[in-house]
């Protein structure tokens, strides 16, 4: 079976956040099915029809609200620097699915995806039938077998796995990690999550273990609380990544290359990755590296292999810089996709110094919290240029020009988010600077038009 054939199929799944329809309804009706239910409990069935792939690799895992993506690419390139095979599973993709399954910084090959997409759904199919599954394995728990089972055939010394949503019933959470990594928790997902802090926190703090690791970093008291409880009561061990962070002091700029001490030796740490926040996620991975290190024998990790580790990660379209030329401005690409991050690059915005003006090409999904980013980013702007997505979730743009008619931002529209670019570029002279984001389905289509265009790329700017 064809590469094309298991992307046909695979996407004909639909995603698992949008209402799918009722299969009892009339073609006409418009009452949404209820959302599909998160349980494990199906995917504890389909990986036992697999043989328990799960169970043939180690692994470390990763929840959060933000940073999620940076921390486990950044504790993939130190396992990597430090000689170890390791497997990468994250979401979701910018541009192609095989993004998300990685083994030595190598995507997943077309003939690789196509040959085990048809054995978790020829397995999922023979579930369904024989009634030990109540619906079809979802898009997400279908690319997750695939990774395991991936990870399982080439006999990998690690994987860094990256929570899809909230913790406790994510797909992922079906492995037995050697530690657990929480990143930031802020609001998003609320209607999966919860409403408050606290739930969202225990949501995530559905990943630790009994007697597990908990590698984490001081942040909101109620997340702080909420954490300390679960873990707590698990009799989790609590490991605080504060020790890896800079000292903040004036003479170190956000962003700026720093000195740490890891492993009882001092590194010279230089960030690749764009944004002050990025210290944070790294001193998560490293954090989380140590521990492997003490407590899970990789003793190949030295202070020299966390520092070429830190050094050659790479996470596209975070805070990405493209310098096109041609007479024309600066691009800035970044995910931004909910408050926090919104937040986050607002306050990276405040630290460029590009004299001319300002143009953001927006566009975010209708379950996000687009009125509250539209008030975050769209004050710090000259104009802004807003655009759909190829996506059922998109935000529709008449929302979006009503959000920055409400901050007093001039805003145009545009069919979609190529279209949005060029018209941003023709609007903003060589002087001034482009931001776009939004979402990662803005991104991907951006960045894949960006790179095709003749550019010098720059890593980070002031």
């Amino acid at each position: 079976m064809s590469y094309t054939a298991a992307m046909e199929r695979l996407y004909a799944l639909g995603h698992e956040l949008a209402p799918v329809a009722n299969a009892q309804a009339n073609a006409a009706a418009t009452a949404p099915h209820p959302r599909r239910k998160f349980d494990l409990e199906q995917m504890r069935h389909l990986m036992a029809a697999l043989d328990h792939p799960e169970k043939k690799f180690r692994s470390a895992l990763i929840a959060g609200t933000n940073g999620k993506g940076s921390t486990a690419a950044t504790l993939e390139s130190i396992l990597r620097a430090s000689g170890y095979r390791t497997g990468l599973y994250t979401s979701p993709h910018l541009v192609r699915v095989n993004e998300r399954i990685q083994i030595c910084g190598v995507e997943i090959s077309d003939d690789d995806f196509a040959r085990l997409y048809f054995r978790v759904d020829e397995a999922g199919a023979r579930l369904l039938q024989q009634g030990e599954l109540p619906q079809s394995p979802s898009f997400f728990e279908t690319i997750t077998a695939l990774a395991f089972l991936y990870f399982a055939e080439a006999a990998i010394d690690v994987a860094v796995l990256e929570v899809g949503l909230g913790g406790r019933l994510d797909a992922t959470n079906i492995v037995e990690p050697m530690l657990s990594i929480i990143t930031d928790i802020s609001l998003d997902h609320t209607e999966w999550l919860g409403s408050t802090l606290p739930e969202i926190a225990r949501e995530k703090a559905g990943i630790l273990r009994r007697r597990g690791v908990l590698v984490t970093l001081p942040q909101h008291p109620e997340v702080n609380q909420a954490l300390g409880e679960v873990a707590v009561a698990l009799e989790t061990t609590g490991v605080n990544a504060a020790a890896y962070l800079p000292q903040q002091t004036p003479d170190v700029e956000p962003g700026a290359a720093y000195s740490i001490s890891v492993l009882g030796e001092p590194v010279r740490l230089q960030l690749p990755l764009s944004g002050s926040h990025q210290q944070r996620n790294t001193a998560l991975a490293i954090a989380a590296a140590v521990e492997l290190h003490q407590r899970a024998e990789y003793k190949n990790i030295s202070a020299a292999s966390l520092a070429a580790g830190v050094a050659a990660t790479r996470w596209p379209a975070r805070q990405e810089w493209f310098v096109l030329g041609a007479g024309r401005a600066d691009v800035l690409l970044d995910v931004a996709h909910n408050p926090a991050g919104a937040w986050t690059l607002r306050s990276a915005l405040s630290q460029i110094t590009i004299p001319g003006p300002r143009t953001l090409v927006f566009g975010c999904m209708m379950d996000k919290a687009y009125v509250e980013m539209a008030q975050i980013l769209f004050p710090v702007f000259d104009r802004v240029v807003v655009t759909t997505l190829a996506s059922p979730r998109s935000s529709h743009v008449q929302d979006l020009l009503i959000a920055a008619a409400a901050v007093d931002v001039p805003a145009t529209a545009a069919e979609d988010c190529v279209q949005a670019l060029e018209m941003a570029l023709r609007q903003t002279p060589p002087t001034g600077l482009v931001v776009c984001a939004g979402s990662i389905y803005l991104a991907g289509p951006l960045r894949q038009w960006l790179m095709q265009q003749t550019y010098g790329k720059l890593e980070s700017r002031k």
